[in-house]
């Protein structure tokens, strides 16, 4: 299952100190040119998820709508997240090539 690799991807990333977490955070690392990759979940406001695209587009990064909330919590082992931001290379080109599957992500950018 690709949707269940990108999730376990997230975990290993977290796990390793290559994710941030939270609205701010993940701004700060997109305007520092830290964020390689921003997940957005399905179901953020229409607010949330323009303000990470246009930000993304202005930083020069990768910004895709992927899974819910929940999805995103559970595999990082946090609550609830809306929001991630993926700090490394490698991880980030490994999660966007495990997402391919139209119904499962819907690109931002």
């Amino acid at each position: 299952m690709k949707k269940h690799k990108a999730l376990a991807m997230l975990g290993m990333a977290m796990r390793a100190g290559k994710l941030v977490t939270g609205d701010e955070t993940v701004l700060k690392a997109v305007r520092q040119g830290k964020a390689k990759l921003v997940i957005v979940a399905a179901d953020a406001s229409d607010n949330t998820k323009k303000k990470f695209r246009d930000k993304c587009a202005t930083y020069n990064a990768n910004c895709l709508e992927a899974f819910d909330r929940v999805a995103l919590g559970e595999a990082i082992g946090k609550s609830e997240r809306v929001i991630l931001g993926v700090t490394d290379a490698g991880f980030a080109k490994s999660i966007v090539q495990s997402l391919t599957e139209p119904s499962e992500v819907a690109y931002i950018d």
